[in-house]
């Protein structure tokens, strides 16, 4: 049986109690709970609303501001771009998906280094390196390749639409421009 979802009250004085060890905790213990996959909820602890995407959006801030962002300020001015767009949804669906293929794959990399090396951790991290070092040129391709796909399909679904709602407004008559004089 999997553990209960772990509460995390926020007070109005910013400080984050956790309720399974009766303590406050800090972004950076947050920060530990996803590095370890634990499930957690934050919750507002006089409203009750949910506040969980507001942490981590603040830790993935304090991260890009920290050291070496992740996000291009290119990249970000896209996703804000998104917002309040008919493809919002669709657009964190599908980050969603390849993250979670990301992770599955990375996983996978990890296990076939384990069964190499044992729990070597020094051996582990020269396999990833030789890995990347001679992958890279194969890895960008292949996210290229991907990316142009994801492309192809975004503007298939698009024309699609498009079809769809020329199809459906079809059957209507054009509306009649006034005559003014």
């Amino acid at each position: 049986m999997s553990d209960p979802v772990r509460l995390i009250k926020k007070y109005p004085n910013r400080r984050l109690y956790d309720t399974k060890t009766s303590a406050y905790i800090t972004l950076g213990d947050v920060k530990d709970l996803v590095l370890k996959f634990e499930s957690f909820k934050v919750l507002d602890a006089k409203s009750g609303d949910d506040l969980t995407r507001s942490i981590l959006l603040q830790i993935i801030l304090e991260e890009e501001t920290g050291g070496v962002p992740m996000f291009s300020s290119e990249l970000l001015s896209g996703f804000i771009r998104f917002y309040g767009s008919a493809m919002q949804g669709m657009l964190g669906k599908y980050l969603e998906n390849n993250m979670k293929a990301f992770v599955d794959f990375q996983q996978k990399m990890q296990d076939q280094s384990r069964s190499m090396y044992g729990d070597n951790t020094h051996m582990q991290a020269d396999f990833w390196a030789q890995f990347l070092n001679f992958q890279q040129p194969a890895m960008q391709s292949m996210m290229t390749a991907y990316m142009d796909q994801s492309k192809k399909m975004f503007q298939s679904m698009q024309d699609q639409i498009q079809s769809q709602t020329r199809n459906i407004f079809s059957g209507f008559p054009p509306v009649a421009e006034k005559d003014e004089k």
